[in-house]
């Protein structure tokens, strides 16, 4: 099995603190899932002190399907694997479709617990940068229209943001934390659109093109 490295974090205290995220090259999309949310709380600079003097095994199963990784940390690196091989200190089962929230109480050692948990629960960005980090990303998948209108509802009423120009557009509206999942990867938008919150207009060829844009940031691919 070979490894790919997709994200590392550098952080300055009393020491540098460092950490690889490696997933195997033709990674399961749980996998990808995973690693992408890791890799986002080591941005977040919430991983990195976290892992440091943890090692461990951690194997992480979905409550209602039967995806499983593991997860392995030593020595700064966090690799993930398809499937559980062997014996984990610590298992997690998850929801896939609610950012990884854990579904009953998690079984093992309680410092490794706290860690995965930590891994495994960025920060959601900002909804309006979650958009344009989305659009940038989105602009290689075929068909993308050429422009996103965003429109969160929030507390303070409806803000609007405009990513992209041209003639094409798709419009995406729902309350700001939604938005930001869905923007991030942090949340599935067929799951999203399921909950009646998130509203859309567009073609149904537009949304089928934004529904792979959406996996693309979400799986990392």
């Amino acid at each position: 099995m070979t490894e790919t490295t997709i994200g590392h974090a550098t952080c300055e205290a009393d020491a540098v603190d460092r950490v690889d995220i490696r997933i195997e090259d033709d990674a399961s999309p749980i996998v990808r899932l995973i690693g992408r949310t890791i890799a986002d709380s080591v941005r977040a600079n919430r991983a990195d002190s976290v892992v440091e003097g943890v090692e461990g095994i951690v194997a992480v199963r979905s409550h209602d399907t039967p995806q499983a990784a593991t997860i392995s940390i030593s020595n700064g690196v966090v690799a993930v694997s398809s499937g559980v091989f062997t014996s984990p200190d610590v298992t997690l089962t998850v929801d896939l479709n609610a950012r990884l929230a854990p579904v009953g109480e998690p079984a093992g050692e309680r410092d490794l617990v706290a860690t995965s948990l930590a891994l495994l629960s960025p920060p959601l960005p900002d909804w309006q940068v979650a958009a344009e980090t989305f659009w940038a990303a989105a602009r290689s998948v075929p068909g993308i229209p050429d422009v996103l209108v965003a429109v969160a509802d929030g507390p303070d009423g409806l803000d609007q943001l405009v990513v992209g120009e041209g003639e094409t557009h798709y419009v995406i509206a729902g309350p700001p934390e939604l938005l930001a999942g869905i923007f991030s990867g942090a949340d599935d938008l067929i799951a999203a659109l399921s909950t009646g919150l998130i509203g859309v207009r567009g073609t149904l060829s537009q949304l089928s093109v934004l529904v792979a844009a959406s996996w693309k940031v979400r799986y990392d691919v």
